[in-house]
């Protein structure tokens, strides 16, 4: 960790967490240990089951993806919309691409997933249609205009979600400081979109991990 951030989660209780999750299988594990080892940022499987959970409660069928990597949280919403269901893959590396369409294969859900490489924002513009939940893990100074993106593709009562909104902690040092962290002022920004008194959404910022924003579209 960087001098001044915080842990969001007492590691304790994140132990405690992930002892209450059952043995996932083996592409899951594979992928996690894999991440570990080269530092890959996935979500894990705490906030892979609240992925999982809230394409349940929300019956999503469609899932729009800004930001992949392996594929990990992919496979956690494949899995939970179903074989009727369909998750838009995106990432700007090939070569994660690649490792992310083999690891979906192995899964059991590659036919519910479309690949696609590029800019995230662009790729989702070339999708047609609304979605029932847009999943942002991006780079951060993209946040706010992942926002307002996503909320123009949401169909009513859908769902946005987003990761990493209390990065590392640094979103309560306060605006100055994050002046000079664009990635820090970025999820600020973000949040304060999430959390403005609209018509269009009600947001509720997670504490979990490393903080999960999730914004239902009225």
């Amino acid at each position: 960790m960087a001098v001044g951030d915080l842990e969001i989660v007492h590691p304790r209780i994140e132990r405690y967490l992930a002892s209450l999750i059952l043995q996932r299988d083996r592409v899951m594990m594979e992928m996690e240990a894999r991440a570990r080892r080269e530092d890959i940022p996935i979500v894990g499987p705490v906030v892979g089951r609240l992925f999982y959970q809230l394409a349940l409660m929300s019956r999503a069928k469609r899932v729009m993806e800004l930001g992949s990597a392996i594929g990990y949280s992919t496979m956690w919403w494949a899995r939970a919309v179903g074989g009727g269901g369909k998750v838009w893959y995106t990432d700007s590396d090939p070569t994660n691409a690649r490792d992310a369409r083999r690891y979906l294969k192995r899964g059991g859900v590659g036919d519910r997933v479309e690949i696609l490489v590029g800019d995230a924002l662009e790729c989702m513009h070339r999708v047609k249609g609304k979605f029932d939940i847009v999943f942002c893990d991006i780079d951060k100074p993209g946040y706010p205009k992942a926002y307002a993106a996503a909320m123009r593709r949401l169909r009513r009562g859908g769902l946005l979600v987003c990761d990493n909104t209390l990065w590392k902690g640094r979103v309560a040092f306060g605006f100055v400081r994050a002046k000079r962290a664009p990635s820090t002022a970025a999820v600020q920004q973000f949040n304060r979109l999430a959390y403005a008194a609209d018509d269009r959404a009600f947001a509720t910022l997670i504490p979990l991990r490393d903080g999960v924003t999730v914004v239902v579209k009225r």
